[in-house]
C-alpha cells in the first residue's frame, strides 16, 4: 500500500513538473517567436536605438551643457573670453546649483528618442539590406557604403529631431541672458510652445540646414568609421567583442568630433539667436554665420572646445554603442 502510494505521488509530482517545465519552454518559445515577427524584428532597431540613445543622453547631459556654455562665449568678437571646462562648470554652479548641469535633460531625452532612434534604426536597416544585397553576390560591404548608410541615416533623423534640438539650445542658453529677458522654461513642451507661440512653427526647424550637415558628418565619422573600425579589428585582432566595440567607438568618437563640430558649432549660434530690437537676427543662415565668425573671431573658433565636443561625442557614442550592442543581443 505505501509503495502503491509513494509511486503515485511520484507520479503526480513527475506531471507537475513535466507541466511546469513545458509551460515555461511555451513561455520563452512564445517570446521568442513574438521577438522574430516582421513587424518586432523591423521596430527593433529604432527601439533599442531611441533607448541606448536616451541612457547615454543622461550620463553627457552635464558635458553637452559645458559645450553649449563655451560655444556661446565670446559672440561677435575676435578676441573675448576664454573658458575653460572647469571654469565654466565653476560658474554654472556658483550662479545656481549643481542640478543647472542638468538643464534641458527633458529636452536633450526627447531629441534622443527622435533623432538616435531615426538614425541607429535607419543605419541599422540600411545596412542591413547592404548586407543581403552584398552576401547575395557573394561580396562584402565595403566603406563608401557605409559611409552613405551613415549620411542618409544622419541627415533623415536631423530633419525629424530637430525642433528637440532646438529647444535644448534654448533651454541650455537662457541662463546667459540678462534676468529680465529670461524665458525660464519649466520643460521641453514648454519651450517648444513658447517657441511656436512666440516665433511661429517654422521657427521650430531654425539652423535646419547645419544640423542636418552636422548630423551627416557625425554620422559619417561616428557610425561608418564605428563599423569599418570593429570589421577592422575583428579580422585582424584576437580582442574581445567588448574590447572591439570599446575600441572602435572611442575611434568613431575621434573622427566624428572632427567633421562635426564646425556645424555644430553654426548650429549652436543660429539656435540660439533671437530677433534684436530692430527686427532682425544676427545670422541670415549657416553660409552667413561661418562667414561673419570666421571673419570676427577668426576660423580656429570654429573648433573652440574641441576636447570638450569629444569628451561629451566619444562616451555618448561609446554609450550609445554599447547600450544598442547589448539590446541587440537581448533580443537577437
Amino acid at each position: 500500500m505505501s509503495t502503491v502510494k509513494q509511486s503515485a505521488q511520484a507520479a503526480t509530482t513527475s506531471d507537475v513538473v513535466g507541466t511546469a517545465k513545458s509551460a515555461t519552454a511555451e513561455t520563452v518559445t512564445a517570446a521568442t517567436d513574438f521577438l522574430h515577427t516582421p513587424a518586432v524584428r523591423a521596430a527593433l532597431p529604432f527601439t533599442n536605438g531611441g533607448l541606448s540613445g536616451m541612457v547615454a543622453t543622461t550620463v553627457i547631459q552635464p558635458i553637452d551643457m559645458i559645450k553649449v556654455r563655451i560655444q556661446l562665449a565670446g559672440e561677435g568678437k575676435a578676441g573675448g573670453p576664454k573658458p575653460t571646462p572647469l571654469g565654466v562648470t565653476r560658474d554654472i554652479i556658483a550662479s545656481g546649483k549643481a542640478m543647472d548641469l542638468y538643464t534641458g535633460l527633458s529636452a536633450g531625452l526627447l531629441r534622443q528618442a527622435v533623432y538616435t532612434t531615426a538614425r541607429i534604426g535607419c543605419f541599422d536597416t540600411f545596412m542591413g539590406r547592404l548586407s543581403a544585397r552584398a552576401k547575395e553576390k557573394g561580396q562584402t560591404v565595403g566603406f563608401s557604403e557605409r559611409a552613405s548608410a551613415g549620411l542618409a541615416a544622419g541627415g533623415l533623423a536631423a530633419m525629424i529631431g530637430n525642433p528637440a534640438d532646438l529647444a535644448l539650445i534654448r533651454m541650455q542658453s537662457d541662463g546667459l541672458k540678462p534676468v529680465v529677458e529670461r524665458k525660464n522654461y519649466k520643460s521641453v513642451i514648454d519651450a517648444l510652445g513658447g517657441i511656436a507661440r512666440n516665433e511661429g512653427v517654422a521657427a521650430l526647424w531654425a539652423g535646419a540646414a547645419p544640423t542636418v550637415v552636422r548630423a551627416m558628418a557625425l554620422n559619417f565619422g561616428q557610425l561608418a568609421f564605428f563599423s569599418e573600425a570593429k570589421a577592422q579589428l575583428k579580422a585582424r585582432t584576437e580582442w574581445s567583442s567588448k574590447t572591439q566595440t570599446l575600441s572602435a567607438s572611442a575611434v568613431a568618437g575621434f573622427f566624428a568630433s572632427f567633421f562635426s563640430l564646425p556645424f555644430d558649432f553654426v548650429k549652436t549660434r543660429l539656435q540660439k539667436q533671437t530677433r534684436g530690437l530692430d527686427g532682425k537676427l544676427p545670422y541670415n543662415g549657416m553660409v552667413d554665420c561661418f562667414a561673419k565668425v570666421a571673419k570676427q573671431e577668426g576660423i580656429f573658433r570654429f573648433y573652440r572646445g574641441f576636447g570638450t565636443y569629444y569628451v561629451r561625442i566619444a562616451p555618448h557614442a561609446m554609450v550609445t554603442l554599447l547600450v544598442a550592442d547589448y539590446l541587440g543581443w537581448l533580443t537577437k
